[in-house]
C-alpha cells in the first residue's frame, strides 16, 4: 500500500504544511489503525481516502497523531494533489464526502482550488486571561469553531511565543469546542498578501500547525467584510516554513486556492 507525503500550501518542498496520503481503500480500516499510523507518521494530518463506484468521488477522514478531526483544508489539499497529480485520476473535479459535508477540489492554475462550508465568527469580549497566555493584547477577539485573537500589525502575530496549555483552556472555555486559536492581522504595506496569521492547536495535540485550511474557513469571511472584497491573500507565518493561500468569500462558502509538492513516496509494510 503506497503513501505520500505532501507539503500543501506550497510551491516548493519544505514549505506549507506537510500531510500523509494513503492510497485509497475498498472499505474503511479500524478507526484504531488508522489513528495508530496517524501517530506513527506523527504529521499534523493523515489523510485515508475510501473508493466508490463515481470515480471522482471518495469518503476522506483526517487525523491527527493523536485524534481524529471534522475539517482539514491541508490535507484536503494533499489528498486533491495525490489523486489527480500522483494517482491520475481522470475527472475535471473530485469529491470528498466527509463529517464536515461534501467537499471539492479541482485544479486552478498551477495550483488546486478547493470549496469549503464558510463558518463567520461573532465577535466575543477578550476572555480573561488570553492576553497574557498570547503575550500580548488583542485589539478583537471573534469566537466561531476556533477563538480568533486580531492584532494591529503582523509583527506582533510573528513574534508571539504563547503559553499552550493557557491557550488551550481558554479557548476550550470559549468556544466548547477543542482548545484552538488563530492569531491575524493585515499585513505590512507592500507585502504580496493581504493578511499575516498563525493557527495553534494545542487542543488537537499540535502545538503550531503551519499552514491551515480550516482557519480560513473563519479568516475568509471576517477579512472579506473588514477589507469589503471578496478575495483575500492570506500568509499563515508558521516560524521556519510558511504557507500561502488565496481564499474567496463565496456566500456561504469559501474558496481556498493553493499550491502543493510532494515530498516522499513510499510503500506501508502492514495490512489494514
Amino acid at each position: 500500500m503506497r503513501q505520500w507525503t505532501v507539503d500543501a500550501f506550497a510551491a516548493q518542498p519544505f514549505r506549507g504544511n506537510p500531510a500523509c496520503v494513503v492510497e485509497p481503500f475498498a472499505a474503511w480500516p479500524h478507526t484504531a489503525w488508522m489513528q495508530a499510523l496517524a501517530a506513527e507518521n506523527n504529521q499534523a494530518e493523515t489523510a485515508f481516502l475510501l473508493a466508490t463506484a463515481d470515480p471522482g468521488r471518495f469518503g476522506l477522514r483526517w487525523f491527527t497523531p493523536t485524534m481524529e478531526v471534522p475539517l482539514c483544508g491541508h490535507a484536503t489539499l494533499a489528498s486533491g494533489h495525490v489523486l489527480l497529480g500522483e494517482i491520475g485520476v481522470a475527472v475535471d473535479a473530485l469529491t470528498f464526502d466527509t463529517r464536515s459535508g461534501p467537499l471539492s477540489v479541482r485544479r486552478a492554475g498551477e495550483g488546486y482550488e478547493m470549496d469549503f462550508p464558510g463558518q463567520p465568527p461573532a465577535r466575543v469580549d477578550i476572555p480573561a486571561g488570553l492576553a497574557h497566555a498570547l503575550g500580548a493584547t488583542p485589539t478583537e477577539v471573534w469566537a466561531g469553531p476556533y477563538l480568533v485573537a486580531l492584532f494591529d500589525d503582523e509583527a506582533t502575530v510573528r513574534a508571539l511565543a504563547p503559553d499552550l496549555a493557557a491557550l488551550k483552556s481558554i479557548g476550550e472555555a470559549a468556544t466548547g469546542a477543542r482548545g484552538n486559536i488563530g492569531v491575524a492581522a493585515p499585513a505590512r504595506a507592500g507585502a504580496d498578501h493581504d493578511v499575516v496569521d498563525r493557527f495553534f492547536a494545542p487542543g488537537s495535540g499540535i502545538p503550531e500547525d503551519p499552514t491551515t485550511g480550516s482557519l480560513h474557513c473563519i479568516l475568509t469571511p471576517l477579512f472579506a467584510g473588514k477589507l469589503g472584497r471578496a478575495t483575500i491573500r492570506f500568509h499563515q507565518a508558521y516560524p521556519g516554513r510558511g504557507g500561502d493561500l488565496e481564499c474567496v468569500h463565496a456566500g456561504d462558502r469559501v474558496l481556498i486556492r493553493g499550491r502543493a509538492v510532494t515530498v516522499v513516496e513510499g510503500r506501508l509494510r502492514l495490512q489494514a
